[in-house]
C-alpha cells in the first residue's frame, strides 16, 4: 500500500475516533450528566433529596413572581434535550403522583383555556412588571394525568377566556399528560413566559425565541448557560 494512502487512512480513523469521542462527550452531557443525573436522582427518590425543593409562594426580594408550584426545579430555560432542541421554560418536579402537587398563578392575570385544551393554561399580563410597555404571557402545562384527565380546577373549564386571576389564585394540579397514555412524561409543571406575537396574542411557545429567561421574574440564576447544578436560589443583590 502507498505511503500516502496508509497516511490518509491514519487520518480518517483519527478523525473518526475524536468525532465518536465528541459525540459520547455530548451525549453525556445533554443526557447523562449535570441537571439530567439529578432529575433522576430526584425521581428516583424524592424524600431523600427535599433538599433540592423550592416552596410554592416563594418569591425572592424584589422579584415580581412567586414559583408557582413546589418541586425541584430540574431544568431550566436554555436547558438542550437535543442537538437542535433547546427547553424554552422550567421543568418544577413535585415529587408526588399526578393530582396532587398544586399549581397556583404566579402573577396577576386573565387566564385562557382553549375548549380542546386538557392540560394547558395561559395568563395574558397586560404589563410585563419588567418592561410595562409590552404584554407577556404566562405558558402552563401538563396539568393533567396520564389518560388525559383535566388536573384543572373547575373554576377554569374548557372554553374560559379572559378570566381575571390574583398572584396565589390556585390553578390546577401537577401532572403527567403528554398526549399519548402509553408514554407519560414524568410529573411536573412546564412553566413559560411568551412574547406576544403583536396582535394580542400568544407566540408560538415551542420557538425558543418567543420565550424569555425566567431569571430577573424570579429573582433566580435560571438560564441553563449560565446556572450551577442543583436547587436554584435567589440572587444576591
Amino acid at each position: 500500500m502507498p505511503r500516502m494512502s496508509r497516511k490518509l487512512i491514519l487520518i480518517a480513523v483519527l478523525l473518526a475516533v475524536l468525532l465518536f469521542a465528541g459525540a459520547a462527550f455530548y451525549a453525556y452531557r445533554t443526557y447523562l450528566g449535570g441537571r439530567n443525573a439529578l432529575v433522576w436522582r430526584f425521581l428516583g427518590s424524592p424524600a431523600e433529596n427535599a433538599a433540592l425543593m423550592s416552596p410554592a409562594g416563594h418569591q425572592c426580594p424584589g422579584a415580581p413572581f412567586q414559583l408557582p408550584t413546589s418541586g425541584y426545579i430540574g431544568y431550566l430555560w436554555h436547558d438542550r434535550f437535543k442537538l437542535f432542541n433547546l427547553h424554552q421554560g422550567l421543568d418544577i418536579f413535585g415529587g408526588e403522583e399526578a393530582g396532587l402537587t398544586p399549581i397556583y398563578a404566579p402573577y396577576d392575570g386573565f387566564l385562557t383555556r382553549a375548549a380542546d385544551w386538557k392540560s394547558t393554561i395561559v395568563l395574558r399580563v397586560p404589563s410585563d412588571p419588567l418592561q410595562p410597555q409590552r404584554q407577556i404571557w404566562l405558558y402552563m402545562t401538563h396539568l393533567a394525568d396520564a389518560e388525559g384527565e383535566s388536573l384543572i380546577v373547575p373554576a377554569f373549564p374548557p372554553g374560559s377566556a379572559e378570566v381575571a386571576v390574583k398572584r396565589g389564585d390556585l390553578l390546577g394540579y401537577q401532572g403527567n399528560f403528554s398526549g399519548d397514555p402509553s408514554r407519560p412524561v414524568g410529573v411536573h409543571l412546564h412553566f413559560s413566559i411568551v412574547l406576544d406575537d403583536g396582535s394580542g396574542k400568544i407566540s408560538n411557545e415551542l420557538k425558543i425565541e418567543n420565550t424569555l429567561d425566567p431569571s430577573p421574574y424570579f429573582g433566580m440564576q435560571l438560564d441553563a448557560r449560565q446556572a450551577a447544578a442543583g436547587k436554584p436560589s435567589c440572587i444576591e443583590k
